[in-house]
């Protein structure tokens, strides 16, 4: 016969444990509703119902974690789910299931990222895993709202106390104030319209909480060198130890390409009958192949390093590490940087200064596109200004065809000068 009582605390803590078997306690207040006294002297709430024609039990919590009153409501509230028709233990196991934001950034990691370049992939990986997992990881993907996003894209841009690293001993350094990273919300916030537009196609929600984000402004950084920068520049290569590392700075002033995609060069990329480079799409922020026509004095760095490098070895510019090309040229730019006077300068603001040049030289925003391996147009845009000057240029050749000669400037001032003394004696 089965067991029923009014459950409380006393009779809870009065239960013995049967050797070997449990059994049931059911309260008399709400159907189903039971405490089972394990063998071992555990003590769970559960609810027994039907559904569907099938017996089911759902456990509610533990004693005395949950105390009788608790455990009762929430049997009240089960109770009435159960008689509005649904199953609560089949919604429980549903949500148990349900992706989380960390399966989310799992899966994103391994389907979408294969397919954006290295550095790219890289820092999202970060991003992801350092901050978003972090924040949201355990939450339900369809728990995640537009005032979530918002929120968490405000914090991103705050930003966040870094170590200074100007100071000489390690063990001194002192965390500096919050630096604000708008552009690194904005980064932030393109990879979660990503993730989620996918998230959208895995049918794991049906909206975008990322989409229309707010945008912070950016502000574009705009250093072009001068010509008599890049006449210093050129005389620190020269007289410097690394040509190797000069000949890299050499290549990204003349072809405007990536350090990136200078460092990885091969010698199989150039056909110097034709004056050619094709980058492989590997190697190129696009992802596609991007070819471009050199420069005789490319073509010349290109013969010199097929002279200095040994045979067999397919890196324009090998690395100290056998079978690798040149890592990194940090400590030599600074140094170049020093020594030229270019503090303010970037080895990526070489690639605008070439973009500068071109336009100074009359050359079209598509051409400029094309040559820089632009995949969007909006990326040229930012040159577009810089056109002023040749269309100045243009304005003032029409103004000197239509300037009229000396002589009949004189002509006319006399002959106006004639109409105004007739005016005056009339």
């Amino acid at each position: 016969m089965v067991k029923r009582l009014k459950l409380n605390e006393k009779t809870l803590r009065e239960a013995e444990p049967k050797p070997g078997v449990s059994y049931q306690i059911f309260d008399t207040e709400v159907i189903g509703f039971a405490a089972r006294v394990q063998a071992s002297g555990a003590r769970t709430f559960t609810i027994d119902y039907r559904h569907a024609g099938r017996q089911r039990r759902m456990t509610i919590g533990r004693w005395p974690e949950w105390s009788v009153t608790a455990a009762r409501e929430r049997a009240k509230e089960l109770r009435r789910a159960i008689d509005e028709g649904q199953d609560p233990l089949a919604a429980r196991d549903e949500w148990r299931g349900a992706p989380r934001v960390t399966d989310m950034i799992d899966r994103y990691i391994a389907e979408h990222l294969p397919k954006l370049a290295k550095t790219n992939a890289g820092d999202q990986v970060s991003m992801l895993k350092k901050m978003v997992e972090p924040a949201w990881g355990n939450r339900l993907v369809t728990e995640i709202t537009k005032s979530d996003v918002a929120k968490f894209l405000d914090f991103v841009a705050e930003g966040r106390p870094r170590p200074c690293k100007a100071k000489p001993n390690n063990r001194a350094r002192k965390l500096q104030g919050h630096k604000p990273t708008p552009i690194r919300a904005n980064r932030m916030g393109e990879v979660l319209r990503k993730m989620f537009t996918l998230a959208v196609e895995w049918d794991w929600r049906t909206d975008n909480p990322a989409q229309g984000f707010h945008r912070r402004i950016e502000h574009a950084r705009e250093r072009f060198l001068s010509p008599e920068e890049l006449t210093r520049l050129a005389a620190v290569l020269d007289a410097a130890e690394d040509q190797r590392a000069a000949a890299i700075i050499r290549m990204c002033m003349l072809t405007g390409a990536r350090v990136g995609e200078v460092r990885t060069a091969r010698f199989e990329q150039f056909n110097l009958d034709y004056a050619i480079w094709s980058k492989p799409a590997s190697t190129t922020k696009q992802r596609k192949i991007h070819r471009v026509p050199i420069s005789q004095d490319v073509a010349a760095i290109v013969r010199l390093r097929q002279l200095v490098v040994p045979r067999g070895n397919p890196w324009l510019f090998p690395g100290d590490t056998v079978g690798q090309p040149v890592r990194e040229i940090r400590r030599f730019w600074a140094k170049v940087q020093k020594d030229a006077g270019l503090a303010d300068v970037r080895i990526h603001d070489l690639r605008h200064t070439f973009a500068s040049l071109l336009v100074s030289g009359g050359a079209s925003l598509e051409m400029i596109g094309k040559l820089l391996g632009h995949s969007q147009m909006q990326t040229t845009q930012r040159y577009a200004h810089l056109m002023d000057s040749p269309l100045r240029a243009g304005v003032d050749t029409v103004a000197s065809l239509l300037r009229p000669r000396p002589r009949l400037v004189h002509e006319a001032a006399q002959d106006e000068a004639g109409v105004m003394f007739h005016d005056a004696a009339i």
